[in-house]
């Protein structure tokens, strides 16, 4: 008699690793090249200024210093990834960070407003003031970019049991975007939508808070 071979039934599966970012490869490509380009002429403006006083050798110094950063910041955004794999949260740039949203000690929602481009993000914050922003949304005029379907179900199923963050309000928050969306809801008539508009004008960024969010969210209808 030989022995049976286990059976798939009893095999325990990886959680399913969901991308947390709402940009396509083309997108992504087009913004690099676009900071490529800055960065080589604000280099070769600052480059040619101290050239024109200095010499060529200052010239390429200070060309230098200045685009050393800044093709840092464009080379780091570039390399960032994003995803979610069950409840946790990674970020990989040069190194990874990584944060449990189900054990997360806060939640705040943030709006950026960066030359009339509303960003809405979902800040959460871990030990040793460990933070990772997760962007929702980015709207600018009547429309704008929001993060897809399955990744806003798989964060509200990630945050929803972390009672002392409020998550249960965040993924309440999440869940109406969804069913706005299911109704096919212009982009003006949805939650996160709402909420960016509603936020003032004149601040670089806005932090909400649980409390915030729930007071909005209790004004939605079911």
């Amino acid at each position: 008699m030989t022995e049976q071979e286990p059976t798939s039934a009893g095999e325990t599966r990886d959680p399913e690793r969901v991308p947390l970012s709402g940009d396509d490869g083309k997108a992504g490509r087009k913004r690099v090249v676009s900071g490529l380009v800055a960065v080589a002429l604000l280099a070769a403006a600052f480059g040619g200024v101290a050239g024109f006083i200095g010499g060529q050798v200052a010239g390429l110094v200070v060309a230098g210093v200045v685009a050393a950063p800044l093709l840092l910041l464009v080379l780091s955004a570039a390399r960032r990834r994003m995803w979610l794999e069950g409840t946790t949260v990674t970020v990989r740039t040069w190194g990874s960070r990584r944060l449990d949203l189900a054990t997360v000690s806060r939640m705040d929602l943030l709006i950026t407003d960066v030359r009339g481009t509303r960003t809405v993000s979902l800040l959460v914050t871990g030990g040793q003031r460990a933070a990772i922003k997760i962007d929702l949304a980015v709207y600018a005029g009547t429309g704008g970019r929001e993060l897809g379907i399955l990744p806003l179900r798989k964060l509200a199923d990630a945050v929803v049991n972390n009672l002392d963050a409020g998550g249960l309000v965040f993924s309440q928050l999440l869940v109406a975007q969804l069913r706005s969306e299911a109704r096919g809801d212009a982009a003006a008539d949805r939650p996160l939508y709402r909420l960016a508009s509603a936020a003032p004008s004149g601040k670089l960024a806005q932090r909400f808070s649980m409390e915030a969010v729930s007071r909005f969210v209790a004004t939605l209808e079911g």
